[in-house]
């Protein structure tokens, strides 16, 4: 069983020894990945109230013609959100953990490792397509199989790059069989950067930007390379 010490501390000599790169491309990852939560203001009560005043007010044919014009731009916003994701945010996703496993590889990987991610375009764009199926359905059977499986899948960015002769299922299947009896110890691996991740909220995501994502990713990344070795 691999070390979670060594891999940290691998993970942390490749971050620091190609500081800003890293800082960059983790960031780049992270808006690729992360949502984004929307917040209230305190005069949401009397927002609520003028808007409801306001329909309260409204003819029914101009309400309805309002929610139809509502739902067809959220329905418009949402389809162009998930061409971006499925064309453009996957294989920028490859090339940004092709970026950090070359960066534990070689010590000084240049940012623009990330255009790699669309080499091989179609390949990868089925491949992450087909991944994001089966987690959405996974995650469609609760919660907790949709986490398991997302450990499961982990290490698909990085073996597209590494095999590119392999089908999506079987790229989806070698992550698979990579994370078998290593899933509970990756879980407790992200556990332990916890404390980063706390520290991140009370800097208002500063240190999370500035330290703790590339260290996480560079962390991963160290991980791959020790599965696929011991494979």
């Amino acid at each position: 069983m691999w070390n979670r010490a060594d891999l940290k501390s691998k993970g942390k000599a490749a971050f620091q020894g190609n500081y800003w790169p890293c800082v960059i491309v983790a960031l780049i990852l992270n808006l690729l990945t992360a949502g984004t939560a929307g917040s209230v203001s305190g005069k949401s009560q009397e927002a609520s109230d003028e808007i409801a005043g306001a329909v309260n007010g409204m003819d029914e044919s101009v309400l309805i013609a309002v929610l139809v014009a509502i739902v067809s731009l959220v329905a418009v916003i949402g389809i162009i959100s998930l061409l971006l994701r499925i064309f453009v945010f996957n294989p920028l996703e490859v090339g940004c953990y092709h970026f950090f496993k070359k960066n534990i590889q070689e010590s000084k990987a240049s940012i623009g490792v990330i255009k790699e991610g669309f080499g091989n375009y179609v390949h990868v764009f089925l491949t992450l397509l087909v991944r994001d199926v089966f987690l959405v359905l996974w995650s469609c059977l609760f919660c907790i199989p949709g986490i398991i499986k997302g450990y499961s899948y982990r290490m698909v960015p990085f073996i597209i790059k590494d095999n590119p002769e392999l089908s999506a299922t079987e790229v989806i299947t070698k992550s698979r069989e990579m994370m078998n009896g290593n899933k509970w110890a990756a879980f407790v691996l992200d556990l332990s950067f916890i404390g980063w991740h706390l520290l991140g909220i009370c800097t208002l995501g500063l240190v999370s930007l500035l330290w703790t994502n590339p260290y996480v990713y560079n962390t991963n990344a160290a991980l791959y390379l020790e599965l696929k070795n011991r494979g």
